[in-house]
């Protein structure tokens, strides 16, 4: 679970009421027709932009802002100069005996189609199709939550209008002036709350984590190609060095490295 996620949402959501109830009474920013307008009309204008089924696969996107386990590349790294002095031990077609071990999916293909002898060319290119495919799938997912971002501050100030309307026609009665303006500025307070706290900096953690995943898929990609090329495995962690930042490197297991590389 991703504390920093719900943490941000908490703290957000608690500085507003809190600052609320030192400025008055909260029960005065709770309105039910305020929040039918911008919740229902950021929903409804997302189910008319994009199609019934990808609507419903935020749930699965939503999940990886909240659950989605982190992933070190230290330790793929590692894994992959381990995986690569076991092949220049024991053959890269007995690698196979140890896919069984690897959880990743990604990696345990890129490892099947190397045992099976694809060229590396192909390889590259099969591999490279899938990290396009599942990059434009996360790239979706944060779409989605952008331009619920952008439709909510729009339904609140549609909101707005609508009280600002329903307040002209009562001016007459100047005592209802005031609780109307009141009502209507409410929605367009909603609308900009659930853009800026929820819509938009889900869509940023998105971001963030496929930028991730995407560092391990490249990690993965040349350390296949590498372990296929037969290369020794300190060389190969040194070229997949270069995908970390300096910080990391310093904690890559140069003795393992140094080990797998005499073995192999």
């Amino acid at each position: 679970m991703d504390i920093s996620t719900i943490l941000g949402i908490v703290a957000g959501i608690g500085c507003v009421v809190v600052s609320i109830m030192l400025g008055g009474d909260i029960f005065g920013f709770i309105n039910i027709p305020s929040l039918m307008i911008v919740a229902g009309g950021t929903i409804a204008a997302t189910l008319i932009n994009y199609p019934l089924p990808k609507v419903l696969s935020v749930f699965g996107v939503l999940k990886n802002a909240f659950f989605a386990k982190e992933r070190s590349p230290v330790e793929l790294i590692n894994l992959i100069v381990e995986l690569a002095g076991k092949a220049r031990r024991e053959g890269l077609i007995n690698l196979e005996n140890a896919l069984g071990d690897v959880e990743d999916d990604f990696l345990r293909r890129g490892l099947q189609l190397a045992a099976d002898g694809v060229d590396p060319k192909i390889l590259r290119n099969i591999m490279e199709t899938e990290l396009d495919y599942q990059r434009e799938r996360h790239e979706f997912g944060q779409e989605l939550f952008k331009a619920m971002g952008k439709y909510a501050p729009a339904f609140g100030m549609i909101g707005t209008l609508i009280g600002l309307i329903q307040m002209l026609r009562n001016l007459d009665d100047p005592t209802k002036i005031g609780p109307s303006m009141a009502v209507a500025l409410v929605t367009t307070f909603y609308g900009a709350l659930f853009a800026n706290l929820i819509f938009l900096p889900i869509a940023g953690k998105l971001k963030t984590r496929s930028d991730e995943e995407m560092l391990c898929r490249r990690i993965i990609l040349e350390g296949v190609l590498l372990i296929q090329a037969g290369d020794n495995p300190r060389m190969i962690a040194e070229n997949l060095k270069v995908f970390l930042p300096p910080k990391l490197r310093a904690q890559l297991g140069g003795d393992t490295y140094a080990q797998a590389g005499q073995e192999g």
